[in-house]
This record gives C-alpha cells, structure tokens and sequence, in this order.
C-alpha cells in the first residue's frame, strides 16, 4: 500500500506534506477513496511545531483561547499551538497567558467526557478545538456538544486537513483541503459506496491511530 502513497507538498511552508494514499478505506462512520496520513505531522517535533505555527496565525490578533481541546492524538502539535499563542508580541490577545491543553475521554458509548478534576479547564472557557482530520464532521459536532455540556465556549477549530469549510456555523481552519489532494477527495456512506458496488475490496480499516491491513 506505501508504494502507491503521494506527497502533497503544503502551500504555507516548504517543510510541511501530507502523504496521501489513494484506494478503498473504511473509517468509523464512512469509506473514504484515500487514506490521508497525518502521523508524520502529529508527532514529529518540528513538523508539529511549523504547523501549530500557522494554525497560530489564524488567531494571535484577533480570538481569545483559554484552553485547546485536542482530538486524535494532537497533544504535541496543541502544545506548540499554545506556546505560539502565547508569544508575547504586537497585538497578540493571548500574549502571556497559560493555556490548559486537555484531551476528552471517550466511553464504551463513545461518548465524550471531561472528568472532574479537568472541568475547570473548559467551564466559563474560550476553547479552541484541535484535530488531525474532519471529514463527515461527526466528531466534531460530538466535541462541540461536550465542550458546551460542560460549560466552555467554542471559538475556534482546526485541523491540519479537513474537507469541510464549516460545520453548524463554527468556521473550520486547515491546513490542507479536499482540493489539495491530486484527484480530490471523497467520503461515501457504506450503502453507497461506488468501491463496494464495484466489489473492490477495501484495503484497510483507518482511524486517527493509523491504519490496519485487510
């Protein structure tokens, strides 16, 4: 399957791609025709700290953030994301400040939860909500219903790729779209999959940890 992967350079910095691997994957909720490979990005530390540097500059001027709410193992990238927020420069309306970077907790129900000893870092909070990848907007609605459940304010989202512009009203940042990957990206729901009525076979099953062969 890696020997098909493409890289897709970024527009914003020479040292940023995305590698894209074209084929028949099923994630929780849709089956998708490319598996968008974002591990890179998420855990190595300079490719997290470039991108965090402009998801940052969506925001320094003009959206107070108290706390980030990372999804899909976005802890190292929202940690930098913090610290460039922080930067104590021109205009900068969290210049100085201490953001909590927390992550919920999924139950069996898959249900999002915050437990009690972390409340305080979204109730009466300006909270930005972070991930890898948004593509039917599921997750993204189940986070924005736990963060207003418990008292915090949703004033930004972003993802380092997403094929949405918008969900429910909330603007949805990116690093990369839909239209930046070469043949363009699509989402099915299972019944209607062109893949399955062909009865090609799926490659792997994907999530935000990674992939598994089929």
């Amino acid at each position: 399957m890696e020997n098909r992967a493409i890289i897709v350079p970024s527009s914003f910095s020479k040292k940023i791609a995305l590698r894209v691997i074209p084929g028949h994957f099923a994630t929780t909720h849709s089956h998708i025709n490319c598996y968008i490979d974002i591990s890179k990005l998420k855990i190595n530390q300079e490719d997290a700290k470039e991108c965090a540097a402009k998801m940052a500059s969506n925001y320094t001027m003009t959206t107070q953030i108290d706390t980030i709410v990372c999804m899909d193992g976005m802890e190292v990238m929202g940690a930098y994301l913090a610290d460039a927020l922080t930067q104590n420069g021109y205009r900068s309306v969290n210049a100085n400040s201490s953001l909590s970077i927390i992550s919920p907790e999924i139950d069996f129900n898959r249900q999002m939860i915050f437990r009690d000893n972390v409340e305080s870092a979204v109730y009466g909070k300006n909270v930005l909500i972070l991930l890898a990848s948004a593509t039917t907007g599921k997750t993204i609605r189940r986070c924005i219903e736990c963060v207003t459940y418990y008292g915090g304010k949703v004033t930004a989202i972003s993802a380092v790729f997403s094929d949405l512009e918008e969900i429910d009203g909330y603007k949805i940042d990116r690093l990369f779209s839909g239209n930046d990957i070469p043949g363009g990206y699509q989402a099915y729901t299972p019944s209607e999959c062109p893949f399955c009525e062909r009865r090609q076979r799926l490659d792997a099953l994907v999530n935000s940890f990674g992939y598994s062969r089929l």
